[in-house]
C-alpha cells in the first residue's frame, strides 16, 4: 500500500520533480523524496540506510532530451 501512495505522490508532483531533478534517480518514502543520485542503486542505498524497514520507491526523472525521445 505504501508503494501505491509513493506512486500517487510521484504522479501528483511529477512536473515539479522532473524540473528539479532531471536525469536523476529519486528514492521516495512516505510521500517524500529522501535521496537523489545519478545511480538508482545509490539512491536506494542512501534511503535504505536512513529509513530501515520502510518501503522505498525508486524512480528516474528523465531529462528534457530523453522525454522528447520517448514521445
Amino acid at each position: 500500500m505504501r508503494k501505491i501512495k509513493s506512486y500517487e505522490y510521484l504522479l501528483k508532483h511529477s512536473q515539479e520533480l522532473s524540473e528539479e531533478y532531471p536525469g536523476k534517480y529519486l528514492a521516495i518514502v512516505d510521500n517524500e523524496v529522501v535521496a537523489v543520485s545519478s545511480s538508482g542503486h545509490d539512491a536506494f542505498e542512501k534511503a535504505r540506510k536512513l529509513y530501515v524497514g520502510k518501503d522505498i520507491y525508486i524512480t528516474y526523472m528523465p531529462t528534457d532530451e530523453e522525454t522528447v525521445t520517448l514521445l
